[in-house]
């Protein structure tokens, strides 16, 4: 499942997950990304560390993928609020699954950790005004983001790595 990078094709790289999100309500889609995760999780069985191709995540790379995500988005997010267009760093996403070692990782763990992360994110959202959700912060690779398009990106993000989940498995079981 090919995405623009976020680094060198930025635009592009939000439009698709802004198009993943539609019309729909970012906040409701974040709520229901860990019943969606739970439900993934439970049929990957053996092939949860299993990577469908050498250069590519395993369904338990990805779940260490989402809880980065979440983390990264909690200062990025209070950031925005808190300062006056505040610089944010970028991070390589390959980096982060390969040095944090996800593929190791208990999912037991790491699920605690995504959804206490996800339920106060989602808190500061629906508590926060509008003019609060415009605040901007400046994303050292994509520009100026606002606390909103953050927000309602990572809802896509949500939906693209649980489809990639879902594809993943098909693959590795051959249903591909």
């Amino acid at each position: 499942m090919a995405s623009p990078d976020p680094v060198t094709q930025a635009a592009a790289y939000q439009r698709q997950l802004l198009d993943l999100l539609g019309d729909d309500d970012p906040a409701e889609i974040q709520e229901a990304t860990r019943g969606r995760l739970d439900a993934v999780l439970a049929s990957a069985g053996t092939d949860l560390r299993r990577r469908p191709a050498p250069r590519e995540w395993s369904v338990l790379e990805l779940v260490g993928h989402l809880v980065d995500a979440e983390i990264v988005v909690s200062g990025r997010y209070r950031w925005a609020l808190s300062h006056d267009r505040p610089p944010l760093l970028g991070y390589d996403q390959d980096l982060w699954v390969e040095r944090l070692a996800h593929n190791d990782d208990d999912v037991a763990e790491l699920l605690p950790v995504f959804g206490t992360l996800r339920a106060a994110n989602v808190r500061l959202w629906r508590r926060s005004p509008a003019a609060h959700r415009a605040r901007v912060a400046i994303h050292a690779e994509r520009g100026p983001e606002s606390f909103d398009l953050m927000f309602r990106m990572l809802a896509g993000h949500d939906r693209f790595h649980l489809n990639q989940m879902e594809a993943t498995l098909r693959q590795l079981r051959g249903e591909a």
